[in-house]
């Protein structure tokens, strides 16, 4: 986000350029009713200025190349959205879209966007995953200290019947990224060296596995092999000569452990918003002012960006394997998304709402 709760993380901010690391996804579980947003097409989730209600979903038809600006307002009688709207998650007929700084997750219908409940008493929610129909789960940030530093994060459950949170499990600190692999939720923890296992069947941690510093996102490759991505340590009290490189982990979910890792070159470039395309034998992400396209078989670096320009946001569409990059211009007013093909050529641009930092395709 542009300003993040209780000014966390404020060293990526500048390094990464993609602080809030807006992952977004679509599950398998996705055939939901005929509507509006139910044909081809690309919702973009757009952050919203910190500390103002201006958070909102863009939804671009890929077909017809039609935009459609803050659906969610549009559709509930014009009700805001919130503050800092974070990420979003398809699930069957529903969508959970988290909103980190008005601490709720707004639920709608994933084809008409009409409202359906809300997940309210949050702190500082991150990013949100559904193990079925009736169960999900979300990362929190809770307050920093008098002296900024962060206590523990923490996963809480949630009732996705009565929309209520039902358990909170301790985590490490500042929690991002989470996804279930193999009946695991594995969450990935920024502020330092650890990924969180979680037993989806008691909600328990059940281990953690140390990976290089920074992790914030993460993703499943066609070998059901878990990617981690981590900024290194680029923390501004540090020295610069004490500042650490970002790396790509890979790990085993069989046995959680790191059978390989590639460290990055350059120490003072973060990397962020790892994702796969559809058929999940390349990885996507941020690094050094490019997009990155990584095999997953590669045991080094592709230091050449695919996209010789950093983005806000990142998402590629399972589909046709389009590249879609949020840009924030700045702040300045609405963001602008530009869509590649999977080589990397530029196919069209359009603006969307303030701060676009994710993508969840149809």
């Amino acid at each position: 986000m542009r300003k993040l709760n209780y000014f966390r993380s404020f060293f990526l901010a500048a390094t990464l350029a993609i602080t809030s690391l807006g992952f977004t996804s679509c599950d398998d579980n996705n055939d939901g009713p005929s509507g509006a947003y139910s044909e081809d097409g690309v919702f973009i989730v757009n952050e919203g200025n910190f500390g103002t209600p201006n958070g909102s979903i863009s939804y671009y038809n890929s077909n017809s190349n039609e935009v459609q600006n803050g659906i969610f307002s549009t559709v509930n009688e014009n009700r805001p959205l919130g503050d800092v709207a974070q990420n979003m998650v398809v699930h069957g007929d529903r969508a959970f879209i988290v909103v980190n700084n008005s601490n709720k997750i707004e639920v709608v219908n994933a084809a008409t966007f009409k409202s359906e409940g809300v997940v309210e008493g949050l702190s500082a929610p991150r990013y949100f995953v559904a193990l079925n129909n009736d169960k999900g789960y979300v990362t929190e940030w809770l307050p920093a200290n008098a002296d900024w530093s962060y206590n523990k994060g923490r996963v809480s459950v949630i009732d996705l019947k009565s929309y209520s949170v039902v358990k909170t499990i301790e985590v490490d600190v500042q929690p991002e990224q989470l996804l279930i692999a193999n009946g695991k939720l594995y969450v990935t923890n920024q502020g330092s060296d650890k990924v969180t296992v979680i037993n989806t069947a008691n909600d328990a941690v059940e281990s953690s596995i140390t990976v290089t510093y920074g992790p914030n996102s993460l993703a499943l490759d066609r070998n059901n092999t878990l990617w981690v991505l981590s900024s290194g340590n680029k923390d501004w009290n540090l020295p610069q000569s004490e500042h650490t490189a970002g790396a790509l982990s890979k790990i085993n979910v069989s046995n959680n452990t790191v059978s390989s890792t590639i460290i990055f070159p350059n120490v003072t470039a973060s990397a962020g918003k790892l994702v796969t395309n559809g058929s999940k034998d390349k990885l996507y992400f941020i690094y050094n002012g490019g997009v990155h396209q990584q095999d997953i078989s590669a045991t080094t670096l592709n230091e050449t960006p695919l996209i010789d320009r950093s983005f806000y946001g990142l998402g590629v569409d399972p589909d046709n394997g389009n590249i879609y990059g949020g840009d924030e211009n700045n702040w300045s007013g609405d963001g602008t998304v530009y869509v590649y093909n999977s080589n990397g050529t530029q196919i069209t641009t359009f603006k969307v709402g303030v701060g676009p930092n994710g993508f969840v395709f149809n």
